[in-house]
């Protein structure tokens, strides 16, 4: 299983597009063969880079989607407008086209079940309570976590707090609906913030202490936290969790950039 990568040691891989998902009308998730995969930890990233004819290059950091057990490397990018990459990943990627990958990156935003990672880095908190409070595509590595959770069996109990603009904006919903079922411990919160549907039960507003003092686990569970989104959620977040008595350094955050990328 792969650690907390340096990118200094790591090389480019050549992957091939194997599959495309539609989650949202904005997002799309990218299946890949990646030949000679070391293996990943729920949360973490690989850099994409992509060469123009020309040789122009430019690179973005996409968080795996994917759980460490599942056969393919799966990425989920958010469409900018004005974006360099991300159009050309969720309009023009087609089956069979090639994507450069390093990685995978990162070992401080990761969890596994077993309560340390196969790997040397620090414990994973995999035995505590998982709380995760995502915004928009920041949904992406904790539904690594998620699917992590369910292909392992565990039975730590789980809530996902999640904030989008519409339900239609919900990255994996279905899949988190299925999830939520199970009746395996996991619960699913939405806040939609612009508009709802008929009949909506859920939070109708952005995230907030009173929303996070009504969800999360109390400080004295000490529920191991992981906030992504973009920059003034995860600091409110990650504020509000601390006056709520959580220690510090167990909230562990990631912030996006409007792509998803970081």
């Amino acid at each position: 299983m792969a650690g907390a990568a340096l990118p200094g040691r790591l090389s480019w891989r050549l992957s091939s597009v194997v599959g495309l998902r539609d989650e949202t009308p904005r997002v799309r998730t990218i299946l890949l063969d990646v030949p000679d995969w070391p293996g990943h930890l729920a949360g973490q990233h690989v850099d994409v880079r992509l060469t123009a004819e020309d040789g122009y290059q430019t690179e973005r950091s996409y968080s795996i989607a994917s759980a460490p057990h599942q056969p393919q490397v799966e990425l989920t990018g958010e469409r900018l407008d004005d974006g360099e990459v991300s159009p050309y990943l969720t309009d023009e990627l087609r089956e069979g086209d090639l994507l450069e990958l390093r990685g995978p990156i990162g070992g401080y935003f990761v969890w596994s079940p077993g309560g340390t990672a196969a790997h040397s880095g620090p414990p994973t908190d995999g035995g505590a309570p998982l709380m995760l409070v995502a915004g928009g595509s920041g949904v992406v590595p904790l539904m690594a976590m998620l699917r992590e959770r369910a292909a392992t069996g565990s039975r730590v109990p789980a809530r996902l707090l999640c904030s989008a603009q519409t339900l239609d904006d919900v990255i994996y919903r279905d899949e988190l609906r299925r999830l939520a079922d199970a009746g395996d411990g996991f619960q699913l919160v939405l806040a939609l913030t612009r508009t709802r549907p008929p009949g909506w039960r859920g939070y109708d507003r952005r995230i907030d202490a009173a929303m996070l003092s009504e969800t999360v686990w109390p400080a004295a569970a000490r529920p191991a936290a992981f906030v992504c989104g973009p920059t003034p959620l995860v600091e409110s977040v990650a504020a509000a969790l601390v006056e709520l008595g959580h220690e510090p350094g167990r909230v562990k955050t990631e912030r996006f950039g409007p792509t998803g990328g970081r």
